[in-house]
């Protein structure tokens, strides 16, 4: 019996360019209201402007690039707001995937969690933390075993960025937040399911209620300023 020949999808023109873009918006590295010119990256990529238009449509889609009147495509602004909805929806999302978690998690995976937890007690530096409480996260929510799930956390993740995950530490502090995460690890531990998910949701929604104080704070120096 002749077996059909497999087929090898080339992957589409304007592939190369999506992926470096998305990178550098994700990474920080093209931060909100930074102009996308066309010219510019169908230069840089060696391609003709209609890849690069098609990139820019994609990432508009994924609520990475707005096209604004007279200045064409430019990196979305994430605003104060959109952070504050974010962390609601993280309440949301990271609450099912640590009550999905719990039965699956090994003495391994306590260990791993545990060794980020010291490093982050121990590291001097408020982005070294932001990177940490990340990976704590990551880390604990991993065994849920639900790849969508795990997908849309590191989704939302990604889209309020380095920069901005930066703020929501310099709001949270640390010492708060190691002691939290001390506690949810221990109920984990326990297998405590509803405890654990109640003190992973006041942990949240604490950060928050601080993150929202700090924006405030940050509004009143600003009018203060501009007087």
């Amino acid at each position: 019996m002749k077996k059909n020949p497999i087929i090898h999808e080339k992957p589409a023109a304007f592939d190369p360019v999506y992926t470096s873009l998305r990178k550098e918006i994700l990474a920080g590295s093209l931060q909100g209201g930074k102009p996308l010119r066309q010219e510019e990256i169908a230069e840089q990529h060696g391609v003709s402007k209609i890849p690069v238009r098609e990139a820019l449509r994609r990432l508009e889609m994924e609520k990475l690039v707005e096209f604004l009147p007279r200045r064409g495509a430019v990196v979305k602004l994430v605003t104060d707001n959109e952070v504050l909805e974010m962390l609601d929806i993280r309440i949301a999302l990271e609450c099912r995937a640590l009550e999905l978690a719990i039965p699956n998690i090994a003495e391994s995976d306590f260990e791993l969690v545990q060794e980020v937890q010291d490093e982050y007690e121990s590291s001097p530096g408020k982005e070294r933390w932001s990177e940490l409480n990340r990976r704590f996260h990551s880390c604990l929510l991993e065994p849920c075993g639900n790849r969508q799930l795990l997908a849309l956390i590191s989704d939302f993740e990604q889209r309020v960025g380095p920069r901005m995950r930066y703020r929501v530490t310099e709001a949270a502090g640390i010492e708060r937040p190691i002691r939290e995460h001390a506690e949810i690890l221990r109920l984990c531990r326990e297998r405590a399911v509803d405890d654990a998910v109640s003190a992973l949701r006041t942990h949240i929604e604490t950060t928050k209620r601080e993150v929202a104080a700090s924006i405030r704070r940050k509004s009143i120096k600003d009018a203060k300023t501009s007087i």
